[in-house]
């Protein structure tokens, strides 16, 4: 069993928030992520493999300036992690319908330059995940058991559909990131808690 102490939060907080347990569907790709099937049929993740990828994408994040970070989320159970997350970094946040060509079309509106791009769900977000291999961005996305990984640079295991779950990983991942800018010092607390995350 892997040390209690390598996890960026406890392991019962990971489990609390059902950040690990998957649909009942597994596409290919995502099967080298799960642990386990219960008896029920849903998938259960590899909780060692979620916390491994939260670490990497916050330091893959952290090598960007926050100003050409979009995090993309059209699922509503996300749109308070995400928030904070964009409130509490200054990265930038697209929290319910992403219009195609925001990253592609000079001649929008809304058309904005980024340098790195992390979607919620690669399926109800995929329109940005499009748009950003158009011109060449890397895409970091929250996969869950039943998601296909085309297109996508870097897969965090995870269930991208609760509230608690998406909430966590939002906490953790906007610690880690403020640590690696040094805007955060190693075990100081954010001044907020988990459950403004999660809106519970």
């Amino acid at each position: 069993m892997p040390q209690e102490e390598s996890f960026l939060v406890p392991r019962d907080v990971y489990l609390k928030s059902g950040i690990h347990i998957g649909t009942k569907f597994r596409t290919k790709y995502m099967e080298q992520f799960i642990y386990k099937t219960r008896p029920d049929g849903l998938s259960v993740l590899n909780l060692q493999k979620i916390d491994e990828r939260i670490r990497v994408a916050a330091s893959f994040l952290a090598q960007y300036n926050t100003q050409d970070i979009i995090i993309i989320c059209r699922r509503e159970n996300g749109w308070k992690a995400v928030g904070l997350f964009g409130k509490l970094t200054d990265a930038r946040v697209f929290a319910g319908r992403y219009p195609p060509g925001t990253l592609t079309n000079p001649n929008l509106e809304q058309y904005t330059e980024a340098k790195i791009v992390l979607v919620v769900d690669a399926w109800p977000d995929r329109n940005a995940v499009l748009d950003a291999v158009k011109v060449g961005i890397p895409v970091i996305a929250l996969c869950d058991t039943n998601n296909q990984s085309n297109f996508i640079d870097f897969v965090v295991p995870c269930n991208n559909k609760g509230k608690k779950s998406i909430g966590l990983l939002f906490y953790i991942l906007t610690k880690e990131f403020l640590r690696l800018k040094g805007r955060q010092k190693e075990g100081e607390d954010l001044p907020h808690k988990i459950e403004d995350f999660t809106g519970e």
